[in-house]
């Protein structure tokens, strides 16, 4: 039988059979991501059709990003089942969880991606960034460096993801006072200078997280719905956006004080 070297040989020849040049890794990335994108999308559908089933008037696709063992499994555990896993492993791949919701009468479906923090997984960026209108910046305030390592992910994600998309900074496990290493000051001087809602959590003792997922929820409802009504303002005039297939952009939002605490801390 052919070894693995074999094998990914035979996808090297069919792949400059095309004029393609990738190397080995390449390929095992690109194979990794064509595989769980197959496999989302599938689950994705499937989740979708039950909507046909319960009258569903928004649905939210909102993204975890952030560095390895940050707790953003968790703060979705947490928010979705209302669960908190001592002995989590660190995430392979992506993973997503839904939660329907009531906001102002409306029904909302949350569609809440999870990705994997390390830097192989990056092959699948780009697909893990369409379609979200909202994203969770997460650090660990117990560890410098995650937090440091946030303006780069900031950097990735608006160079994928839709520029208006609604953004909060998070910062997690603020259980951990005495381990503190990222001051409050410096993540709400970041948040306001990067115009990033803010906030600090707890998954482990579900401080703030509920909070957080329906402070973003709400405020890309707030978005939605009064474009929406816009769109319906036009209509009634015969100027229908909607009717042109023009697609519909979240605006930015510089009005608001976008900062919050932990703990009792504003």
């Amino acid at each position: 039988s052919l070894s693995v070297h074999g094998r990914f040989g035979c996808l090297r020849a069919q792949y400059e059979s095309e004029t393609l040049r990738v190397d080995l890794f390449e390929e095992r990335r690109s194979l990794l991501g064509f595989v769980i994108w197959n496999i989302i999308y599938v689950y994705q559908m499937s989740n979708l059709q039950g909507d046909y089933n319960q009258k569903i008037d928004y649905v939210f696709k909102v993204v975890l990003i952030g560095d390895s063992a940050v707790g953003k499994t968790q703060l979705l555990a947490r928010f979705a089942r209302n669960e908190f896993s001592v002995d989590s492993k660190a995430t392979i791949g992506v993973e997503f969880q839904t939660k329907t919701l009531v906001i102002d009468n409306k029904t909302v479906k949350a569609q809440i991606w999870d990705t994997a923090g390390q830097e192989r997984y990056r092959a699948v960026t780009s697909a893990y960034y369409r379609g979200a209108v909202g994203a969770m910046l997460v650090y660990d305030m117990t560890k410098r460096q995650s937090f440091d390592h946030m303006a780069k992910w900031l950097e990735e994600l608006r160079g994928h993801a839709d520029k208006n998309i609604v953004i909060m900074l998070i910062g997690n496990k603020c259980d951990l006072g005495s381990l503190r290493a990222v001051p409050t000051e410096d993540a709400q001087e970041f948040a306001q200078r990067e115009n990033l809602f803010f906030m600090e959590t707890s998954a482990l003792e579900a401080t703030n997280v509920e909070t957080a997922f329906l402070t973003i929820l709400t405020e890309i409802y707030r978005i939605i719905s009064k474009k929406t009504l816009t769109a319906d303002d036009d209509d009634a005039d015969g100027n229908s956006s909607l009717l042109k297939g023009t697609r519909i952009i979240i605006p930015s939002e510089q009005e608001t004080g976008k900062r919050g605490g932990c703990c009792g801390k504003s």
